[in-house]
């Protein structure tokens, strides 16, 4: 794991510090999306916040995360896929909102579907943010 991330930092020409490696190991780690205050708390270390946000500002330009703006106006981050570039975001997929356990998930095999603007109108980016009930915690109510 730690050899991972001290690639996916390389790869993209950051230098690798402790903070850039915590944070990352806890985006590899978790299946869901992140928000600041989940970093914060995750982190088990002192990271104060201007440090957190640069570290995400800096993943987000660099497409190593994505950012998925949520009903409550907060921002969730997680992983992009490799064909992310610096600048050149390609997660065109569809978010999931668990009304129950709060966890945010990219479904990453549900393609964004394609939106016909009218005449004038150019779309730079397009997020379709679904609320429900997850796999695992639908598994838990019906139990």
């Amino acid at each position: 794991m730690a050899l991972e991330i001290k690639d996916i930092l390389k790869k993209n020409k950051l230098s690798v510090t402790g903070s850039r490696e915590k944070i990352l190991s806890l985006f590899l780690n978790h299946e869901g999306a992140l928000s600041h205050g989940d970093i914060e708390k995750k982190a088990g270390e002192k990271f104060d916040r201007v440090t957190v946000y640069r570290t995400l500002q800096t993943f987000l330009e660099k497409g190593i995360i994505h950012a998925i703006p949520t009903a409550d106006n907060s921002i969730r981050y997680a992983l992009c896929k490799d064909d992310c570039t610096e600048g050149h975001h390609h997660d065109h997929h569809i978010h999931f909102l668990c009304m129950h356990c709060h966890n945010t998930y990219c479904l990453d095999d549900i393609v964004t579907p394609e939106i016909k603007l009218p005449d004038g109108y150019v779309a730079d980016q397009i997020d379709v943010l679904v609320e429900g009930v997850c796999k695992n915690c639908k598994a838990s109510v019906t139990k």
